[in-house]
């Protein structure tokens, strides 16, 4: 391949203007309590509350669990406004007082969720006529948000106190378990922020039948623990395990990649004989102006807009680093890979079709970029692969469908075995969700196909693991039950930026010879009303509470110990997904757990395109570029 005259020198200026020498290790990362945004009027009596002096816990470790409250005014007091069952505290506040005499809290409390006034919308949710779990949880977000961190924590846990089985439902109509997110989000808040000197101990709630979409057959197992005083900040803090000497147990996969399991049940991932953890990204660079939707994409791992013999976005690519939109003397052409490279990237996430692969490329990647690949089939999503019309979609009972599929994978399979960049196989992506295909009227059926379509990548290839890449947990209980060839659980998930909540728990309970890989998690870089400055600030803050929640989970550390990784979604923003491919838009898609409460996702990137012009060559990069490149490339 080409190699331009100035590459060496571009990679030089990179590698000093991105300051990527090592850095001191920086794990996990913490920030000082902030200053609050406002203050209350009542901050109850405890701190950490001793929830055993006004009450009692029944059942605790069953599904009969609940706390029956003895001394209810002695509670109120000691937790304080907005926390149950404090209730009405705050009408006695001169502030309440004053907004509800201005008209400042009129309209529907949904309203009122992100807005600017976030005293507003405090008092506003103390009063939303919802049920009092879902109630406590926005109350707990909104005094998040404000930075009245201890108060926050106070409320989430009076979340697994009270009411550790209260639900809500997502946009995509998935029942959303507030209970398990509310105990994850206070053990996040007490890592994020140790100089509260406090402790989650013991706490855990499953949800039994929680990976399918009816609640009707739930059952809540909750042992609330609690919230306990540490002497030193540094106790609040994960800890290292040591796995020396720890036996192994279990192998999986073969010579080129394999998975440990330790007697102590944590799971590593093997490449070429060593540790690896996946620091991924989902890469797909494409050009401002074209568009899947109307024909026009080309395929990145070819085209050569400028006609110098280079492909654009791999070596072509500069970085616009004072984000003034021009190609200032000192930015000139380094080319995606190598800024990967100086991220600390090790791993694309890469499907065989519909477009060819530029094996030539991937081999270059690898051997002058160390950077690898997990291949990837669709397995039948978008009726990629299956030879099904859109309209029909793919059926993973039709016999035709069954057998273009598995032609489709062998050929993947033969193809690429013999490449050294690819470390493992990767089956569809989140095709649970049931977009042009029946998986999800049909989870059985599509598992069980899954599962023998990873025995014969096996024979085909002994020397590797096969995964699956999943839309979060929905049918995570069939995956378990049908999939035993398959070693690896991917799975898309946007959960927020604390991380993935109990999907760790949640697999290492149902599944606990299966690890885990995060295939695409990500946070958009817009937001309504709030400045660059702020927006890539917390978007930063996402990845990095993602990341984290990913290594204290993998091997050695003291979560669940079968997390390998993941891949963050994206690398570079993409125009298109709103379907003005020549518009960077700013509508929201759906409603999530974002910055402001809502997907943007043609603001996905780690790097902007700017305003768009020298597309697919100028790439501005975000704060989270920062971020990762610190914890990566420790």
């Amino acid at each position: 391949m080409k190699k331009s005259k100035n590459f060496l020198l571009a990679l030089i200026v990179v590698l000093l203007l991105s300051g990527c020498q090592r850095e001191k290790k920086i794990i996990p990362y913490t920030e000082p309590l902030p200053t609050p945004k406002f203050s209350l009027y009542d901050y109850g009596t405890e701190e950490v509350v001793d929830y055993g002096k006004y009450g009692t816990f029944v059942g605790v470790g069953t599904k009969n669990y609940k706390y029956v409250i003895k001394d209810q005014e002695g509670l109120s007091k000691a937790v304080g406004e907005g926390i149950f069952p404090n209730t009405t505290s705050f009408r006695w506040d001169p502030k309440y007082q004053e907004y509800r005499k201005k008209g400042l809290l009129r309209g529907s409390h949904w309203n009122f969720l992100y807005g600017s006034d976030l005293l507003a919308n405090f008092f506003k949710w103390c009063s939303a006529p919802e049920p009092p779990g879902v109630r406590q949880f926005y109350i707990a977000n909104i005094l998040e948000r404000a930075g009245l961190i201890g108060h926050a924590v106070k409320a989430y846990y009076a979340i697994v106190v009270h009411f550790p089985g209260t639900y809500g439902w997502t946009y995509w109509h998935t029942p959303w378990y507030i209970g398990p997110t509310s105990l994850y989000r206070v053990k996040f808040l007490l890592r994020r922020y140790p100089e509260l000197k406090m402790k989650l101990v013991d706490a855990s709630i499953s949800i039994i039948n929680g990976q399918d979409n009816d609640i009707r057959n739930d059952e809540v197992i909750v042992n609330p623990g609690k919230i306990v005083r540490v002497k030193k900040s540094e106790d609040a803090l994960p800890k290292k395990v040591s796995l020396r000497g720890v036996k192994i147990v279990k192998e999986l996969g073969g010579k080129k990649t394999k998975l440990i399991k330790y007697a102590n049940g944590h799971w590593q991932l093997i490449v070429d004989d060593r540790p690896y953890i996946i620091k991924g990204v989902t890469y797909s660079p494409t050009k401002i102006g074209q568009s899947p939707d109307d024909g026009t994409m080309r395929n990145w791992m070819y085209y050569d807009y400028n006609k110098n013999g280079l492909i654009d976005g791999p070596y072509d690519a500069w970085i616009d680093w004072n984000h003034n939109n021009k190609q200032d003397a000192n930015e000139g052409p380094v080319g995606d890979f190598a800024i990967m490279k100086a991220m600390g990237v090790n791993t694309l996430r890469i499907y065989h079709h519909p477009d060819k692969v530029n094996k030539k490329l991937l081999r270059d990647l690898y051997k002058r970029f160390g950077i690898r690949v997990v291949m990837g089939d669709f397995l039948g999503m978008y009726t990629i692969g299956s030879g099904a019309e859109w309209t029909e979609g793919t059926d993973y009972t039709n016999p035709v469908h069954r057998k273009n599929m598995m032609e489709s994978v062998k050929r993947m399979v033969e193809e690429f075995k013999d490449e050294p960049y690819v470390i493992f196989w990767l089956l569809g992506n989140e095709n649970n969700y049931g977009v042009a295909n029946n998986a999800k009227t049909n989870p059985d059926a599509y598992y069980k196909f899954a599962n023998e379509v990873a025995k014969m990548i096996k024979k085909l290839d002994p020397t590797r693991p096969v995964a699956i890449c999943n839309g979060d947990m929905l049918f995570f209980d069939k995956f378990a039950k049908y999939c035993p060839d398959i070693d690896i659980y991917g799975l898309n998930s946007y959960r927020g930026n604390s991380g993935f909540g109990d999907i760790w728990e949640v697999a290492h309970r149902l599944a606990p010879d299966k690890v885990v890989m995060i295939t695409e998690y990500g946070c958009p870089a817009y937001a309504k009303g709030m400045s660059r400055e702020e927006i890539e600030k917390a978007q930063a803050l996402y990845y990095l509470g993602c990341w984290e929640d990913i290594l204290f989970n993998s091997a050695g550390w003291d979560g669940f110990g079968n997390a390998i990784g993941g891949f963050a979604f994206e690398y570079l923003d993409e125009w298109w997904k709103g379907y003005e491919p020549f518009v960077h838009n700013t509508e929201s898609r759906w409603p999530g757990p974002f910055i402001d409460g809502f997907m943007y996702e043609e603001w996905l990137g780690l790097f902007g395109q700017g305003d768009g012009k020298d597309s697919p060559f100028k790439r501005e990069p975000r704060r989270v570029f920062y971020y990762l490149r610190k914890v990566w490339r420790d």
